[in-house]
């Protein structure tokens, strides 16, 4: 756990932070005492996390890369979160929804540590944590966009973290599996109609199938994972995917 206070005087930006893990992470990095930036598309959810956390909200539209261009990243904690997913067979997978998650997922976040890392090499310390998924170890049909995104930005990760080095910045990857997030509820509803079964036997017999630990991961332990890395323990862990699927890559 990152004590409180370790993260005094640093300022963090955390993208999709208005709910889900986002959210969490807001909350867990102010907690460990950040200066905590809130951004995402939803104005008003981003002002309730902002005030609940003693931070800044930031209404953009992550997808507009003019809009990701014109943004302050003066920071010293990044957390790329802000994500979404398309589900649908490759040869009907629509093409505008593909560039659109990976402008979203992948190029957005490397605009945004393109401009915050002078900032941090500045100051000799700085910290950018990914939050990928276990989709960016392993694929599953039907999730194009979102597994090419996700294992793009792996490879991001580890390039941010050898050139990061010198300068006292680290980058990493947490690899959750399904995170009870309205990410993951939508979804949980869309496969219940496509497969005919109740939300409960998509949960059981879909998501949790590869996975040995039978249940949806909570927000806050993806926060506490990223905390971990942001804290002073974790200096040394660089280039890294934490892997939190419950077993699932195990197999």
């Amino acid at each position: 756990m990152a004590d409180s206070g370790t993260l005094s005087g640093r300022r963090a930006l955390v993208t999709g932070g208005a709910s889900g893990i986002g959210r969490a992470c807001a909350v867990r990095l102010a907690e460990a005492g950040a200066d905590v930036v809130v951004v995402d598309r939803d104005a008003d959810a981003a002002k309730a996390v902002a005030e609940a956390v003693g931070g800044t909200a930031v209404a953009v539209d992550l997808s507009d890369l003019d809009a990701v261009d014109g943004l302050d990243l003066d920071v010293d904690v990044l957390v790329n979160n802000a994500g979404l997913q398309h589900v649908a067979p490759l040869h009907e997978f629509p093409v505008d929804r593909f560039s659109l998650i990976l402008r979203l997922m992948l190029e957005t976040p490397f605009r945004l540590v393109r401009s915050a890392l002078p900032h941090m090499y500045e100051r000799g310390w700085g910290r950018v944590v990914n939050v990928s998924s276990v989709h960016g170890l392993r694929a599953s049909a039907y999730k194009s966009a979102y597994v090419t995104a996700k294992h793009g930005l792996e490879g991001l990760s580890k390039v941010i973290a050898l050139e990061g080095a010198p300068h006292g910045v680290t980058s990493n990857c947490v690899n959750p599996a399904y995170v009870r997030t309205p990410l993951v509820e939508n979804q949980i509803a869309d496969q219940a109609k496509a497969h005919g079964l109740s939300e409960d036997q998509v949960v059981e017999q879909i998501m949790l199938a590869p996975a040995a630990v039978k249940r949806l991961i909570e927000p806050a332990e993806v926060a506490e994972a990223v905390a971990y890395l942001c804290s002073p323990a974790a200096a040394s862990i660089t280039g890294s995917s934490l892997v939190m699927d419950g077993g699932w890559t195990a197999h």
